[in-house]
């Protein structure tokens, strides 16, 4: 509608224009009394400011129109920038939870290599004296000939001359089956005298040897 009225308001001022300057051209259907340059302007003119004012009224609002644009603009711009700080504060969120996450995984590795180093630091054959070492090769040196039991070993060691720490040292570190010993003084027990199961259980109980291993030993040798 409003372009209507552009339309009339612009055809009037032209109509007015050429009126004003050839009358008849445009009023030649008016009687010959009315086509005067004052009927023109009477006429046109009206038409004019009418067409004019109603142009006027019917134009959009320009400045509301303008309004409208630029909140539009600006919700877009806030929605934008609102859409942004999501996803900053998502990587943000994500960057961090990966960062505890390695950290995480860092400390556990940290903390399997210390118990790694402890346990090897445990396994670690422990550093040996001189002394220590005649010990375990004394220990050694007795069981290559005859049997013992293993607090008889130590009793033998500390016969010796050896600290009973040293001894006992000595017999901890040395790679002995104990019911195969029980087993081996009890054959020699027979080889030289006769012994009833009792007996021979009560001989190894002497020796230090316990009394499982003294059991065992008097079943392997037949008794």
């Amino acid at each position: 509608m409003n372009n209507l009225f552009l339309l009339l308001f612009l055809i009037s001022v032209l109509a007015l224009i050429i009126c004003l300057i050839k009358p008849n051209v445009v009023l030649r259907w008016f009687p010959e009394a009315k086509r005067s340059r004052k009927y023109v302007a009477m006429y046109f003119g009206i038409a004019t400011v009418v067409f004019f004012i109603l142009f006027g009224v019917t134009a959009p609002p320009t400045n509301e129109s303008a309004d409208n644009n630029e909140q539009i603009e600006q919700e877009k711009a806030e929605k934008i920038e609102e859409k942004e700080e999501e996803e900053e504060k998502a990587k943000a969120e994500e960057a961090e939870k990966k960062a505890e996450e390695e950290e995480q995984a860092k400390i556990e590795a940290e903390k399997k290599e210390e118990e790694a180093k402890a346990q090897a630091e445990a396994e670690k054959e422990p550093e040996m004296s001189l002394s220590q070492q005649n010990a375990i090769r004394q220990a050694e040196s007795y069981l290559d000939y005859t049997a013992f039991s293993k607090s008889g070993l130590i009793d033998q060691l500390e016969y010796e001359g050896y600290p009973t720490e040293e001894a006992k040292f000595a017999v901890e570190n040395i790679e002995v089956d104990w019911r195969e010993q029980a087993v081996l003084q009890a054959q020699s027990y027979l080889d030289y005298t006769s012994f009833s199961r009792s007996g021979l259980i009560d001989q190894l109980l002497y020796e230090g040897h316990s009394e499982a291993d003294a059991t065992y030993a008097v079943d392997q040798v037949g008794l």
